[in-house]
């Protein structure tokens, strides 16, 4: 094969892989919640990846025209730039779902307290109505004292 022919199988399989992720990235199911600043950043830089891909020869000229030299290291600058935008959007965005992971865990915790709180509480109550039946059953009032049933009921504690 000529060196023309690989240059633009190449450009195919790039082309390919860059429209690939854009579709992906419009179709899948979280780009819902993405801002629409990075919708539109993303779009322009896979348009800029075609662009490049198609035109080489256009980067070279503006990587000289910056003063870089080759259009391949103007690229590899800016795929620096976008690594490292990459890498502190994942930071932050790992730092926020941390901080909403350890307010959920505060919140179940106070909520299990307040739970076990109002369990011991109503074991105590019903602990309490437990020994007032068994204090009146196996007693007979003393004479004049309030009169009972056969079964000795208990009264329930006036709260």
């Amino acid at each position: 094969m000529t060196q023309e022919a690989n240059t633009v199988i190449l450009q195919i399989l790039l082309l390919a892989a860059a429209v690939g992720a854009l579709v992906y990235f419009v179709r899948s199911g979280q780009s819902v919640g993405v801002r629409a600043s990075k919708r539109i950043a993303f779009g322009a830089f896979i348009v800029l990846n075609i662009y490049a891909i198609l035109r080489p020869d256009d980067v070279t000229f503006l990587a000289r025209a910056l003063g870089i030299g080759r259009g391949t290291d103007l690229l590899v600058y800016l795929l620096v730039v976008s690594f490292v935008f990459g890498m502190l959007n994942t930071y932050l965005r790992d730092r926020e779902i941390s901080q909403h992971l350890t307010n959920l865990a505060r919140q179940i915790a106070v909520r299990d307290a307040e739970l076990t709180r109002r369990e011991e509480d109503l074991e105590q109550r019903l602990d309490a109505l437990e020994q007032r039946a068994a204090g009146t059953n196996g007693h007979r009032p003393a004479a004049g004292g309030p009169a009972s049933d056969e079964v000795g009921t208990a009264r329930p504690a006036g709260n």
